[in-house]
């Protein structure tokens, strides 16, 4: 007999009742009966039931060991009688009577309950992630990911695509977040950078000819945590495709999107070919570039109405440059008036001057604003909105960006007070034509709006005959759920291009050969057009596992603050490894101290 285990913890059934067997596991549960004591025993597979008798030698020594002590137990099992069957095990029907035991790893008192589904403090879990970790969620979220990772990659290769490995070290890029350096022993004051991304090696390989790339890949951003966002490092489905326009890229995301959820949920999928909204839409319709097609609630635009109407506060308003944004919402006219009131004050803590709205309720309208109204122009709004009796609209007027965050922010905050959002369902979209250009707020000059390697709509014509803030650019974000799962783009390939679009920026050629000059290069070398996007992995697997935190899938994140609790990082190095590197250390000073 294997001196461990003939069986996991979630092999026996009926059918093996009377053969003497071997478990090896964790003290899951126990319930001391006084004449009879209960082990739940756990492995990574399941849970079985042991039943341990008072005449057997090792009774006493079962009953002080702690929980989460790892112990060996060899004995018979035993069918159980109808009514102790358990039918929420899936071996529920058996129990081992355990004629020897041993103990392999005795555990001392336990910081945290793991059989308890309440999850602790989020720092005592962290610093214990590995008895974390034996929790049944989160160990079933772990499992999960290696799954969806592994069908991600079998339904990448039934596309086509060949699997690379790109550098892990490579040199800092002046664009996007900050990046973690890396200091060099050997070429003293230089230093490496960990790759936000696989951006240009993946576009290099499709300039090397390698016609369809994936990767799963690591990222490393040093930036703060979010939700949705793990400090550090995330993996993404990173992939590039030579010779294809956006249509193509949407083709194989949408199919392997659409195979992972469906295979990994029971909830409803979205059919490709998914929803595409224009970025400049997406704005005005649901107040982000990230909208949560759950919710049944659709922004309008009022601002022309209001332009022609005897309301000053919104006429004046539009005039100088603010728009009006109205968001209907249906049958909540019987709302009582403190409802109204703390939707308004909650707006005026997010930076709205205040919040309008009108009510639609037994033939009449009512609300702040009616009295500056018309009946004819109450007609006529309703229309505009889609609404009638029984229904409200609300209404906030600020500059564009601002009208844009509030009532966006208003209708999330709608559809989860008034349970709005569509159950069991993951919708997604495409948002497309985002702006390639934007004015930077503080100098007023003309600045990137998000992606500068993406190849603007109308390449070198379209940056030298149009305005730059109305060229739009090949670039797209998948969402789903009001999560967005990725970035992504048809790339700039034309050194032409690239070089007009850096200068409308105000970047001289110099200042992008500096800082771009193997792209530029390897682009002046014959390059393919070629697009590709990167489908965050940590993020895909949170929602297929229902989970808010995205700390909650991956096996050992990071707290809040960038530091790994568990193993100390980041941590004082010594003076000897900082001499071997020729760093001196130069750090601020505490407060109060001089």
């Amino acid at each position: 007999m294997h001196p461990y285990r003939t069986h996991t913890c979630n092999d026996l059934r009926a059918a093996q009742a009377g053969q003497t067997v071997r478990l090896s596991g964790w003290i899951f549960r126990k319930r001391d009966h006084g004449q009879l004591l209960f082990l739940d025993l756990r492995d990574h597979y399941g849970v079985t039931q042991v039943v341990i008798y008072p005449d057997r030698a090792f009774f006493d020594a079962c009953q002080k060991l702690h929980l989460e002590s790892v112990i060996t137990v060899t004995g018979k099992v035993m069918a159980r009688s109808a009514e102790t069957i358990n039918p929420e095990m899936t071996t529920g029907e058996i129990e081992v009577a355990a004629d020897d035991m041993s103990v392999q790893g005795a555990a001392e008192a336990l910081p945290f309950a793991v059989d308890d589904d309440t999850a602790g403090p989020e720092d005592t879990r962290l610093r214990y992630r590995f008895l974390d970790l034996r929790r049944t969620q989160l160990h079933r979220n772990i499992q999960l990911r290696s799954q969806v990772i592994a069908s991600l990659r079998r339904r990448m290769q039934e596309h086509g695509f060949t699997e690379f490995q790109t550098p892990i070290l490579t040199v800092s890029s002046p664009e996007g977040a900050r990046d973690y350096l890396v200091p060099s022993r050997i070429h003293p004051g230089h230093f490496y950078a960990l790759p936000q991304a696989p951006q240009q090696f993946k576009q290099l390989l499709m300039v090397a000819g390698f016609d369809r790339y994936f990767q799963i890949a690591p990222c490393f951003r040093d930036e703060d945590a979010r939700a949705d966002r793990s400090p550090g490092e995330f993996y993404q489905l990173d992939m590039e495709m030579s010779f294809v326009t956006q249509d193509d890229v949407f083709l194989v995301v949408e199919d392997v999107l659409h195979g992972v959820f469906s295979e990994f949920s029971k909830w409803q999928v979205d059919a490709a070919p998914f929803r595409r909204i224009t970025h400049a839409d997406a704005m005005v319709k649901y107040g982000s570039d990230k909208p949560d097609l759950r919710i049944p609630i659709e922004i309008r635009d009022v601002s022309d109405f209001f332009r022609a109407s005897k309301f000053n506060a919104f006429r004046v308003g539009v005039e100088n440059g603010a728009v009006v944004r109205a968001i209907p919402v249906k049958k909540i006219a019987d709302k009582p008036r403190s409802f109204f009131d703390k939707l308004g004050e909650y707006a005026q803590a997010n930076g709205a001057k205040g919040l309008a709205y009108l009510v639609w309720a037994g033939g009449q309208v009512k609300g702040p604003i009616v009295k500056f109204l018309s009946p004819e122009e109450l007609q006529t709004l309703a229309a505009q909105c889609g609404v009638g009796d029984g229904d409200v609209v609300f209404f906030i007027c600020d500059a564009p960006a601002l009208a844009s965050r509030l009532s966006g922010d208003l209708r999330l905050k709608l559809g989860r007070d008034l349970d709005l959002i569509e159950k069991d369902v993951f919708r997604f979209c495409w948002i497309v034509d985002f702006p390639f250009f934007e004015r930077d707020a503080e100098t007023q000059a003309i600045a990137f709006s998000h992606n500068p390697f993406s190849m603007p709509q109308g390449g070198l014509e379209a940056l030298n005959t149009q305005d730059p803030l109305a060229i739009r650019a090949f670039q797209y974000d998948i969402i789903c759920n009001g999560v967005e799962l990725s970035s992504g783009a048809i790339r700039n390939h034309e050194p032409a291009v690239m070089y007009k679009a850096f200068e409308l920026a105000g970047y001289p050629r110099e200042e992008v050969d500096r800082r771009f000059g193997g792209m530029i290069q390897a682009f002046k070398l014959g390059a393919p057009p070629h697009g590709g996007i990167a489908p965050g992995v940590d993020r895909l697997v949170m929602l297929l596992a229902n989970e808010t935190n995205i700390r909650e899938v991956i096996a050992f994140p990071m707290n809040q603050k960038a530091q790994d609790l568990m193993m100390g990082a980041p941590g004082e190095v010594s003076e000897k490894q900082l001499r071997e590197l020729h760093i001196r250390l130069a750090l601020p000073k505490k407060p109060g101290v001089e």
